[in-house]
């Protein structure tokens, strides 16, 4: 099979190499997939350069999540059969970039009808960390402000829909016009272009000055200190990423003084600690796109040859939504 490898750490333009591989065996527990599509996420750019938290050892494939057709089923499977069209996460090395994968079967999940290959792929981690993030670390309520950073990105595009679905008034930062045109199709009711406004004195101006009473920030660094200036009294600020480049270090008397929380969510400790929730925030997320309250926005499908482009792109911040890997994609 042809898959996307990378030998050596690096950029991603510069370390991804599409080669012929040998088609991956499930084992115990495994599923073997022939890849639909398999978005590009911030975690593959990680890995490339060899600075994410997970360090597979070169040579590996990247694409750390997909919606596959299963082709093989691996020792004590059980509950899936060959045909079925499922997502989730991929088995490293043989990840989502390439033309079959693995699968664990613990964390693979039916794919909803309601959306295509692309969408399908693109329902697992982002919305699952928003999902997890907005209502069981946040406590997100309905009638509360959500600001959300980096909102017409992949996690930040999630945030914006999950929060409306959810009841909340949401306010979108992104930067540029273009950006800023993404997020209100969305649905975002307020959206700041950081580039022409500043987010502090918008969220002011449009709660009262109450603030905002939830913060989605996957930004960090300067994002997440001036975010401190305009969370409410009995606010949260949700750190989910650093895709600015900077770990900041948090003020906490400015905590104590203000008086709100500073949540951190890492989604895949669920998968370990309580995958129930994991596959129940599966169903939630299942009827919401049933019903047409998500639906993730796919801005480029790429064909095969097109990835480490693609993900070089995400890398330098100049995508919006998700841009997906699609099986028998034209470009």
């Amino acid at each position: 099979m042809r898959a996307w490898q990378t030998t050596e750490l690096g950029q991603p333009r510069d370390v991804l190499r599409l080669v012929d591989v040998a088609d991956p065996e499930p084992g115990p527990g495994q599923l073997a997939v022939a890849v639909l599509a398999a978005p590009a996420n911030f975690p593959d750019v990680l890995m490339c350069r060899g600075e994410y938290q997970v360090k597979p050892e070169p040579p590996f494939t990247p694409g750390v999540e997909l919606c596959g057709e299963v082709i093989a089923l691996g020792e004590g499977v059980t509950g899936f059969a060959v045909g079925d069209r499922v997502l989730g996460g991929a088995v490293l090395p043989h990840g989502g970039f390439g033309e079959r994968a693995l699968m664990n079967a613990a964390t693979t999940f039916p794919a909803p009808s309601a959306l295509d290959d692309a969408e399908a792929a693109s329902l697992y981690i982002g919305y699952q960390t928003g999902w997890f993030g907005l209502h069981r670390r946040a406590g997100l309520r309905a009638g509360e402000t959500l600001l959300v950073h980096a909102a017409a990105g992949g996690v930040g595009s999630a945030a914006i829909q999950l929060g409306k679905a959810g009841g909340a008034r949401v306010i979108g930062v992104v930067g540029g016009p273009a950006k800023a045109e993404v997020a209100r199709k969305l649905g975002a009711d307020v959206v700041v272009d950081r580039h022409e406004q500043d987010f502090v004195e918008v969220v002011k101006a449009e709660t009262g000055g109450r603030g905002a009473d939830v913060v989605y920030d996957p930004v960090g660094g300067e994002t997440y200190q001036r975010s401190t200036k305009c969370v409410a009294f009995e606010g949260r600020i949700l750190v989910v990423g650093f895709a600015g480049g900077q770990i900041q270090s948090a003020a906490l008397n400015h905590a104590l003084v203000k008086n709100y929380s500073i949540v951190g969510l890492h989604w895949g400790l669920y998968n370990r600690y309580d995958p129930a929730a994991v596959a129940q925030c599966h169903r939630d997320l299942t009827a919401l796109a049933e019903r047409g309250a998500v639906r993730p926005l796919v801005s480029e499908r790429l064909a095969l040859h097109e990835v480490a482009d693609g993900v070089q792109r995400l890398a330098e911040g100049s995508t919006v939504g998700r841009v997906v890997y699609v099986r028998g994609a034209q470009r």
